[in-house]
């Protein structure tokens, strides 16, 4: 406040009043969206309360008789409006109110394109997904059950439930179905049962009614708690042509409360007569396995095997023995015949031995370090040889005369005018290579060949 005040200097009540009816005559005018609920009629006022749809918020409105008949169509409890109010302040006694200057009905088109608007966030918002939808069980324990009271929807659902399954429980919660408190009673029962334990699934059923009956079913506060719930929620919703967005968000969508009692529990007559199928199939297949097992065992019982087991023992020794031969017959052929081969192979290496050469009277002239001396050319005056005969081996050296070249004697048994020999027939004198090129007949300028020195080596 402007003025200043104090326990000495306090303001009267008058003078306080009148300051705030000048402060609200101020505000001038404001359009409000409201549902209308306790409408009476005294004389040329209509007095209403407008209530907010969502939040249990609530103001009065006096309307001239006037400018509610001028509505159309007129407005009855539980419609929706939208008001030009004046907000006025009664300095007398204090009290405050709206005076409506206009009053519209909210249409059922401008209903239904909002209602589309918010189905369009919700979904984006992925409320609606398939993936988010939770399994009902198969036979609950406790259902919640929330209605209006004493309602044609609770006995649909509790009489139809307990027909098809007798011993199922519930847990009844009365709430408003419609007009401006119906959503936050709904609201807070779905919360009360989420939160027991005893609940396993949460049915929200009211009967058909007209787009604006049913408008507390598509508040977006109440879809949000329904996907917010952990326990399974059906809705049971009006008619089967009634689609409010809470049959969107719910887990299950029921056409009708009957119908939503078919879905949360299974037909007792229905289960038996499928316990009574199961059991007879499982006849029928025991049967048929026993069957077939007794006819497997009587073939085979009739087997000649079984039936003379001792001739089949026989039988199979025999042919064991018989392999038994025939392995021992393969076996020998393969030894005899592998004999031979290494007969004839070790004729032919001896045939071919060098050691078999020697024998025949042939030698060997090698140098100390092993290599074979092929020409005598390959032999200067003075080198070391060794000669090495089948029986043993002896060492020579080529010594030189001076200015002569001795005059080789042809071998004992050899042709006149032969060259000389390395290697010596068995049976006769060997002759022993002692220069290289030595010729049978003397001549000039050539190098004597003296006897050699023999040393015997052992042969190796």
């Amino acid at each position: 406040m402007s003025a200043k005040t104090t326990p000495e200097q306090p303001l009267p009540v008058r003078t306080v009043l009148q300051m705030v009816g000048g402060w609200i005559g101020k505000l001038g005018t404001v359009w409000v969206e409201g549902q209308i609920t306790e409408l009476t009629a005294r004389g040329g006022t209509v007095f209403l309360t407008l209530r907010d749809p969502v939040a249990n918020m609530s103001a009065r409105v006096t309307c001239p008789r006037g400018v509610y008949e001028a509505t159309v169509p007129r407005p009855v409890d539980g419609a929706r409006v939208v008001m030009n109010l004046k907000p006025d302040f009664w300095v007398n006694r204090g009290s405050f109110a709206f005076t409506a200057l206009e009053m519209r009905p909210v249409g059922v088109g401008e209903l239904l394109a909002r209602l589309e608007r918010l189905r369009q966030v919700l979904a984006a918002e992925g409320l609606f997904g398939a993936d988010r939808k939770r399994r009902l069980p198969f036979l609950p324990g406790t259902i919640g059950l929330i209605c209006g009271r004493d309602s044609a929807a609770e006995r649909d659902v509790l009489e139809n439930s307990r027909r098809r399954w007798p011993a199922v429980r519930f847990k009844v919660e009365p709430v408003a179905v419609q007009g401006p408190y119906a959503v936050g009673e709904v609201t807070e029962a779905l919360r009360k049962f989420d939160a027991d334990a005893e609940v396993d699934v949460i049915v929200i059923a009211r009967g058909g009614g007209s787009l604006e009956d049913l408008l507390p079913f598509s508040d977006e506060s109440l879809v949000r708690a329904v996907s917010a719930c952990r326990t399974p929620v059906v809705s049971a919703i009006g008619h089967e042509q009634d689609s409010p967005l809470l049959d969107l968000v719910a887990d299950v969508r029921a056409s009708t409360p009957t119908d939503a009692a078919k879905k949360v529990v299974p037909d007792v007559g229905e289960q038996l007569t499928l316990v009574r199928q199961l059991r007879d199939r499982g006849r029928r297949v025991t049967a048929g396995w026993l069957d077939r097992e007794t006819a497997w065992l009587t073939a085979v019982r009739s087997r000649p095997s079984l039936a003379d087991p001792v001739r089949e023992i026989e039988r199979r020794a025999e042919q064991a023995e018989q392999l038994r031969d025939r392995a021992r017959r393969a076996l020998t052929g393969s030894l005899d015949r592998a004999g031979d081969s290494l007969g004839h192979l070790r004729a032919r290496l001896v045939a071919l031995s060098p050691a078999a050469t020697l024998e025949r009277g042939y030698a060997i002239v090698q140098r100390p370090s092993g290599d074979v001396v092929r020409r005598a050319a390959d032999v200067a005056p003075g080198d070391e040889l060794t000669v090495r005969f089948a029986d043993d081996r002896i060492t020579v050296r080529r010594e030189a005369a001076a200015g002569t070249r001795a005059k080789r004697e042809p071998a004992a048994g050899a042709e006149a005018g032969r060259g000389p020999a390395t290697r010596t027939k068995a049976g006769k004198e060997p002759a022993t290579e002692t220069a290289a090129g030595q010729d049978r007949a003397a001549g000039a300028g050539r190098e004597p060949v003296t006897a050699p020195k023999v040393r015997k080596k052992p042969a190796t």
